[in-house]
């Protein structure tokens, strides 16, 4: 006698969730693009808008700062007004921004439109994976998020490429301008797809807990920030005071989320193992990619010869392998299979590997770089998105915009951490190698204009290339320490779950007598269900 074939559980989520998908993914493309695509445009602006050093770098900053400053914020904006609402007003936001930025006359101008620019590049990053969480199903979660990980590793990565191509054809201010029919066509295919949705609970909101995780934020990222380029470097006051500020308002915001009745971010999350493993592993993953990135591009110009577009283009192999991957859906099936803990162990240990083959095997030649750069796309493309699965799945939907704020937020700790921690390295190794004709410069241009002899140069060079390797070596060691660390936090957590359901029908069984042989029995109806519901009204 044959036995029928079970069925495969229908999907619950949202009738058109794929073109959903495609539609919040666009935006946050743009969004990332942001982060990185100024980078080559510095000369640009130098020149045509009279721009200082440190106008640049607040050009380049002003929109980090301001982003992670506010994420958390704006996530909890998204929950509390609606995450369609803050989807459409990110848009918005990030629209009449990056026109002001384009056809910006002063430094000053385009510094303030790029903070603009980072308020609506904020609620873009939280309400996006939000949204995410909301119309796919667990059945599909994983890969949907997968996706969206992976449109996030383009954008990180292929920003310098595309600015740099934009600019070989275009003025400067053409880099912002193109993000204006993308911000109409977001605005147009949001309003008419996206189902809104929101927390039930309509909860007060809590601006004190707003204000306090905003100043907060922006002084400890901006020591971030500013770390590696300040005279004195991390021990300067102009970095210390605003790290000390930062961190006394994070407390201060901590003490103040603890005791309030509707918190914005509530600390109970920071129990929960899960969560906790999520949170190592999300700000080592970032700090690994945005830390190897960092390098990646000074090794290819400084140490290889390339110019800026050149090394765009051989930083493309790390992008599109994640992108392929993650569009393929291997990482969401190794996660249904090998679960959360040993995706996360085997994506972190491919990135740390990565980056341990482009220090030892890639310091003369891009041949050698190329193997390290394909093995760390693969570790990107299995960690981030098994990162980002197991931070929502430890929050309550009806609070994913402030898991997605968390997620944001780590990520850009992270990437401050990454560029801060290994350019100190690099440069720590650096002074320590020069010889002593170059003794004391802080840079590779100025030891090389020190240097007086063919031999010395030939020294300063082989000087600088040693010191990326040991950078790259010591990202390595913590991304894989990292791995281990969130892994075991994350596998522990599993086991008490499981442990605890295990006990938890035991007990049930021997309080109902409920048969051991698998009979079936009525069961009472949850009577809080609903409550937990999220009110999510769709439109077709």
């Amino acid at each position: 006698m044959c036995a029928v074939p079970t069925a495969a559980p229908p999907h619950t989520g949202h009738p058109k969730r794929w073109l959903i998908l495609a539609v919040v993914c666009l935006a946050q493309l743009t969004v990332l693009l942001d982060n990185t695509v100024l980078n080559v445009a510095i000369p640009s602006l130098t020149t045509e808008l009279n721009a200082s050093t440190a106008d640049t770098q607040w050009m380049i900053n002003a929109y980090a700062l301001v982003q992670a400053g506010v994420l958390l914020t704006a996530g909890n904006a998204a929950d509390r007004y609606g995450r369609k609402r803050m989807l459409l007003a990110g848009l918005v936001l990030f629209g009449i921004g990056s026109l002001l930025a384009g056809f910006a006359q002063t430094s000053a101008q385009l510094i303030a439109a790029r903070g603009g620019m980072g308020i609506g590049g904020a609620l873009l990053m939280t309400t996006t994976l939000a949204v995410v969480v909301q119309i796919f199903d667990e059945t599909e979660r994983a890969k949907a998020i997968g996706i969206w990980g992976a449109v996030s590793s383009l954008g990180f990565a292929a920003g310098p490429l595309i600015g740099g191509i934009m600019l070989d054809h275009f003025w400067w201010g053409a880099i912002f301008l193109i993000n204006i029919p993308v911000a109409l066509l977001g605005i147009a295919a949001v309003t008419a797809l996206v189902p809104e949705s929101k927390n039930p609970a309509g909860e007060r909101p809590d601006l004190v807990g707003a204000l306090l995780s905003t100043i907060g934020m922006i002084g400890v990222v901006y020591a971030i920030i500013s770390g590696p380029e300040a005279d004195g470097g991390w021990f300067s006051a102009p970095v210390l005071l605003p790290a000390l500020i930062g961190a006394c308002v994070l407390a201060a915001f901590v003490l103040w989320e603890r005791s309030v009745p509707h918190p914005m971010l509530d600390m109970h999350f920071f129990r929960d193992r899960r969560f906790v493993g999520a949170v190592a592993g999300g700000v080592l993953v970032a700090f690994g990619m945005a830390g190897s990135l960092y390098l990646l591009t000074q090794h290819l110009q400084l140490v290889l010869g390339y110019g800026p577009l050149e090394a765009g283009l051989r930083t493309a192999p790390l992008a599109l392998t994640t992108v392929l991957l993650n569009l393929s859906g291997v990482g969401a099936r190794l996660l249904a299979r090998l679960g959360t803990p040993m995706v996360l162990v085997v994506g972190m240990g491919l990135l740390a590997a990565g980056l341990a083959s482009v220090a030892t095997l890639g310091s003369d030649s891009y041949g050698g770089m190329l193997f390290g750069l394909i093995v760390m796309g693969a570790g990107i493309a299995l960690s981030m998105p098994a990162m980002a699965n197991a931070i929502m799945s430890a929050i309550p939907q009806e609070k994913a915009g402030v898991g997605a704020g968390v997620n944001g937020t780590l990520a850009e700790f992270g990437n401050g951490l990454g560029v801060g921690v290994l350019g100190a390295v690099l440069g720590s190794r650096f002074g320590a190698l020069l010889p002593a004709a170059a003794a004391g410069a802080g840079s590779l241009p100025d030891a090389l204009a020190d240097a007086r002899t063919g031999a010395e140069r030939r020294a300063v060079v082989d000087a600088f290339a040693d010191a990326l390797s040991t950078a790259q070596l010591a990202g390595a060691a913590a991304v894989l320490a990292g791995g281990l660390l969130a892994a075991t936090l994350l596998g522990r957590a599993e086991r008490a779950e499981r442990g605890a359901a295990t006990a938890g029908e035991a007990t049930a069984g021997a309080a109902t007598g409920r048969p051991e042989d698998g009979a079936e029995e009525d069961l009472p109806p949850r009577e809080d269900a609903a409550a937990g519901a999220e009110s999510v009204e769709s439109r077709e």
